[in-house]
């Protein structure tokens, strides 16, 4: 089992001699420490934007950076269960912050995937419309097992505004001499998020709160926060492409004009949205909810939320 933060109070004030080397796993997670370090310190960033958490292989780069690394805040093992390991042999000096397992916020279970079970025999031998091709891809995700809790916490932005405490005090705690400037940067953050939620939530108010299909069910916390509710899925939290069963069953849900909008995203992509919608009216838009389209740094999680609710208001609209 990773070490926590709690290993933090037992630092000496010398523990380092300067700011902190801190190590983060996704994009959203690096925008909102780099945040909180401001003008003291550029966090790194372990996987790219364009990378997939779920199954990402690290390079031999990597372990070098992994190794410097003072401080690691990561999401969990519940979004990266392959990362626990190297964390623990790569960075074996470092404290581990896994803001899965922080207080203070709600946590959300998946929800029931057992409908997309049955069409996944019939889909291995599906090659119709390069489905076959879009399965293969998603193979190697292990299915995305998460365990009890949906780790896509991050697309709440008052779950994001608690990481920022939290973050603060670990910087805090590793860096004591900066602790003023932590804690003020973690103000103006958490100012930024409470302005950022409230005009998602203007945004969102505009339009129905259904009537649209997820591409999976990676977004119930933007979801949950902002009174939405997907009318179906395309699939499970674990992303696999749905088989032929599951396609007509949606194709005939469209037709039906339940549904107004399909989304996609980088793991259920618009050739899939573009089946299910053909020869309906309904719209089709893409979902970014890690930030693969959006460059590194302070600004990129509130452009991630920003452009769901775009995407979500435009596509609804």
């Amino acid at each position: 089992m990773i070490r926590t933060c709690t290993a933090l109070c037992l630092l000496p004030l010398s523990a380092f001699a300067e700011t902190p080397h801190v190590m983060t796993d996704i994009a959203p997670i690096h925008s909102l420490t780099s945040q909180v370090m401001g003008d003291l310190g550029t966090p790194d960033l372990l996987l790219p934007p364009s990378a997939d958490p779920h199954d990402f292989s690290l390079r031999p780069s990597d372990a070098g950076r992994l190794a410097n690394a003072d401080l690691v805040i990561w999401v969990g093992e519940g979004l990266t269960p392959w990362l626990e390991e190297p964390l623990t042999t790569l960075a074996p000096n470092a404290v581990m912050r896994e803001l899965l397992a922080t207080e203070g916020w709600e946590q959300l279970a998946p929800r029931d995937v057992e409908e997309h079970s049955d069409d996944h025999d019939e889909h291995d031998e599906h090659d119709e419309h390069d489905e076959h091709d879009e399965h293969d891809e998603h193979d190697e995700h292990d299915h995305h097992d998460h365990g009890d809790v949906d780790p896509h916490a991050w697309l709440d932005p008052t779950i994001a505004a608690n990481w920022v405490t939290v973050i603060a005090s670990d910087l805090s705690a590793a860096d004591p001499e900066n602790a003023d400037t932590y804690a003020a940067n973690a103000e103006s953050a958490i100012a930024r998020l409470t302005a950022l939620d409230a005009q998602i939530e203007n945004t969102l108010s505009q339009v129905p709160a259904t009537g649209y299909l997820l591409p999976h069910d990676g977004y119930h916390y933007f979801e949950h926060r902002y009174g939405l509710e997907a009318t179906a899925m395309i699939a499970g939290i674990d992303a696999r492409a749905p088989g032929p069963a599951k396609v007509a069953e949606l194709r005939d849900l469209v037709a039906a004009g339940n549904v107004h909008c399909v989304f996609s995203d980088n793991e259920i992509s618009p050739r899939t949205t573009a089946l299910i919608t053909e020869q309906s009216s309904a719209k089709t838009q893409t979902l970014d909810g890690i930030g693969m389209t959006l460059t590194p740094g302070p600004e990129l999680y509130e452009a991630l939320l920003s452009g769901l609710a775009t995407a979500f208001s435009d596509c609804l609209s």
